[in-house]
C-alpha cells in the first residue's frame, strides 16, 4: 500500500472536488462520459454530483492519450488555454478603457480555463461580498494603510478607497499582471491617482523577507489550493512557523498575520475547510492568540467550487480584550462566547452553533470521557483500480461479495452491491487481511455528513466508500455498544454541531467523546444513556443540558 495512502482517505488533507457539470467542461465531453469514467475508476466520486480534482487532473496527466477508450477525448483534455495571448488582449483593453475597467475583471476571469483558474486558485471576490466582510466600526486615521495582498480585479481595493483610504496608503500585490494594471487603473479611473504602490509580487516571498512591510488592515480572498510545489510550501510554512497548515490559503494566512500592525486588522475569505479540518488545526490556533472579531458564512459564491466560502476578520489589539465573537450567516446574527470557539476538539471553529448549543457541548466533554485515538485499528475499503473491471453484478466461482458506503444502514447492510474476485493482489490499494476478516468489526459510510455504522460479525469486505474500525482489545464498550452509541441521534447531533462536515474523517472520530461509565448495559438506549449524562431532548430535536432550579 502506498505510504501515506490510509491518511488522505481519512482526510487529513481535505481533497478538492469539481462538479461532474464541470469537469465535463474542461475534459469537453457530455457529463454521461463523465459518470462512464467514475464507474470505470478512472475518476474518484466524492459526493453526489462531485468528482475529486486529483483524480481528474491524474486521469488527464496519466490516462488520456494513453488508453485508447478515452480517445475521443484526449484531443479535448488538453488545456487550450493561451495565457499569453489572453493577457496581451486584456492589457490593450485595460489601457484603452475609459470607465469600463469596473467590468474587465469579470471579463477576464470569464476568459480563463477552467484548470489554469484552478492551477493558480483565481476566484475573484464579488463586490457584494466585499461590502459585507470590508466594514468598519470606528474612525480611519489619515495615515491609516491598507493591503490587499492578492488583489485580482481589485474589489478589496475599490472598497478601502470608499472607505475613506487614502490613495497613497492602499498598496496591493499580485503575480498576475493583469490583476495588476487593472487594480491600478480602477484607481486612476476612481480619484485620478496614479498608484505606484499596485505591484506584481509574490505576497508569500514579501512576507517572509526581512525587509516585510507592516500593515494597519488587510482584507483579502487568497488563492485556495494554488499549485504551488510541496517542498515549496513546506519552506514558506517553516519561516511562517505554520506548522502542518501549508495550503496555500493558510500559508497567506499566516503571511497576512505576518504583516499586521499592531493594534491592526485582518479580514480574509477562506474555504470552509480552513474552520473544520484537521490539516488546518495550527492555522486555527494561531488565529485564537488574536482577537477574533467576526466570523461570516457567504455560501457558495463561486462558480465550479462546491465549498463554502467563509470568512473571518481578527484583530492584533489585545489592549481591549473581547469575550464573545460575532457570527454571521444570510440574515442570522449571533454572538458566541471566545471560550466556546477555542475550546473545541482540533481547535474547530463552529460558529454555526448557538450559543446554548456551544454550552451543551461543554457539558459533554466536561463529564469524564475517552476517545478513539489510540485505541482502536482503521482500516480502509478495498480500491480495486477499477470497479468496472473488477466488480461483477451476480455471484460466481472464486467471487466474494462485496459492499459500499450505500449499502450501509442503520438497520445493518444491505444486499450486496457487487462481487469482486477473493485475489487481494489484483487491486490498487487494501488494508491488511486481518481487518476485513476481524471476529467482529464496526463498519461506516466514509462519505457522508451523518454517522451509518453497521456491527459486522461475517467478516465481509467493502469498497472505498466505506471505511472500518476495529477498537482495540480491552476497550471498555462492547463493540455493538459502540455502535449503537455511534449511530444514535445524540451522537449525530454532537458530530454535526462540532465538525459539520460531509465526510467522515478518522480525525474526526477519533476525538468524539465515549462516557464508558454510562455504557455497560447489554443495549445500547438512548433515553437512558442521555438521563445518565443529565441532557435532555428538545421539542425542535436538539439537545441541552438540564437546568434544575
Amino acid at each position: 500500500m502506498p505510504s501515506g495512502a490510509q491518511e488522505n482517505l481519512f482526510g487529513e488533507i481535505e481533497p478538492k472536488t469539481i462538479s461532474i457539470e464541470k469537469s465535463a467542461l474542461v475534459a469537453g465531453v457530455s457529463t454521461a462520459t463523465i459518470r462512464n469514467w467514475i464507474k470505470t475508476g478512472y475518476l474518484m466520486s466524492s459526493g453526489k454530483g462531485l468528482i475529486t480534482l486529483d483524480s481528474l487532473e491524474h486521469f488527464k496527466k496519466e490516462v488520456a492519450g494513453k488508453t485508447k477508450l478515452i480517445h475521443r477525448a484526449n484531443k479535448s483534455l488538453k488545456d487550450d488555454h493561451d495565457h499569453q495571448k489572453v493577457t496581451s488582449i486584456f492589457l490593450d483593453k485595460i489601457s484603452k478603457s475609459t470607465g469600463e475597467c469596473d467590468s474587465l475583471g469579470v471579463e477576464y476571469e470569464r476568459r480563463l480555463s477552467e484548470s489554469y483558474r484552478n492551477k493558480e486558485g483565481i476566484y475573484y471576490t464579488p463586490k457584494s461580498i466585499v461590502d459585507e466582510l470590508f466594514r468598519l466600526d470606528s474612525f480611519i486615521p489619515e495615515t491609516a494603510s491598507f493591503c490587499d495582498p492578492c488583489c485580482g480585479s481589485g474589489n478589496f481595493v475599490m472598497r478601502a478607497l470608499s472607505l475613506g483610504f487614502r490613495p497613497e496608503n492602499v498598496y496591493a500585490f499580485d503575480t498576475d499582471p493583469i490583476a495588476v494594471e487593472l487594480t491600478k487603473k480602477r484607481i486612476y479611473e476612481r480619484c485620478g491617482y496614479e498608484s505606484k504602490n499596485i505591484m506584481k509580487d509574490d505576497f508569500l516571498k514579501m512576507a517572509t523577507s526581512i525587509k516585510n512591510r507592516k500593515y494597519d488592515y488587510i482584507f483579502t480572498n487568497p488563492p485556495w489550493g494554488k499549485k504551488i510545489e510541496k517542498k515549496v510550501r513546506e519552506g514558506i510554512a517553516a519561516l511562517l512557523r505554520a506548522g502542518a497548515s501549508i495550503d496555500t490559503c493558510s500559508l497567506f494566512f499566516f503571511a497576512c498575520l505576518n504583516s499586521l500592525e499592531n493594534n491592526g486588522t485582518l479580514g480574509i475569505l477562506l474555504p470552509e475547510a480552513f474552520f473544520n479540518i484537521s490539516s488546518f488545526e495550527d492555522a486555527r490556533k494561531r488565529a485564537q492568540k488574536f482577537q477574533i472579531e467576526r466570523f461570516v458564512d457567504f455560501g457558495k459564491p463561486f462558480d465550479g467550487l462546491m465549498t463554502k466560502a467563509q470568512a473571518i476578520v481578527l484583530s492584533n489589539n489585545r489592549s481591549t480584550p473581547k469575550d464573545f465573537v460575532v457570527c454571521e450567516s444570510g440574515k442570522s446574527f449571533s454572538k458566541r462566547s471566545l471560550s466556546s470557539l477555542t475550546d473545541n476538539p482540533k481547535s474547530v471553529f463552529n460558529f454555526y452553533c448557538s450559543q446554548e448549543d456551544a454550552e451543551t457541548i461543554a457539558h459533554v466533554f466536561s463529564i469524564p470521557h475517552i476517545n478513539l485515538k489510540n485505541r482502536a485499528k482503521w482500516g480502509i475499503g478495498i480500491v480495486t483500480g477499477n470497479n468496472a473491471k473488477f466488480v461483477k453484478e451476480k455471484p460466481a466461482d472464486n467471487l466474494i461479495p462485496v459492499f459500499k458506503g450505500s449499502d450501509i444502514t442503520e438497520n445493518g447492510l444491505r444486499e450486496p452491491s457487487g462481487y469482486i474476485p477473493s485475489d487481494m493482489s489484483l487491486y490498487q490499494q487494501v488494508a491488511p487481511m486481518e481487518i476485513y476478516t476481524s471476529k467482529e468489526k464496526l463498519i461506516y459510510k466514509f462519505i457522508s455528513s451523518k454517522l451509518c455504522f453497521v456491527h459486522d460479525v461475517n467478516q465481509q469486505f467493502v469498497l472505498n466508500s466505506a471505511n472500518i474500525l476495529i477498537p482495540d482489545n480491552g476497550f471498555p464498550v462492547k463493540m455493538k455498544i459502540l455502535c449503537g452509541l455511534l449511530n444514535s441521534d445524540f451522537m449525530n447531533w454532537v458530530f454535526m454541531k462540532i465538525f459539520n462536515t460531509h465526510k467522515v474523517l478518522r480525525t474526526d472520530l477519533e476525538t468524539l467523546p465515549i462516557h464508558s461509565q454510562f455504557l455497560m448495559d447489554e443495549q445500547f438506549n438512548e433515553s437512558v444513556f442521555l438521563s445518565k449524562m443529565n441532557i435532555e431532548r428538545t421539542a425542535d430535536g436538539t439537545y441541552r443540558a438540564k437546568r434544575y432550579n
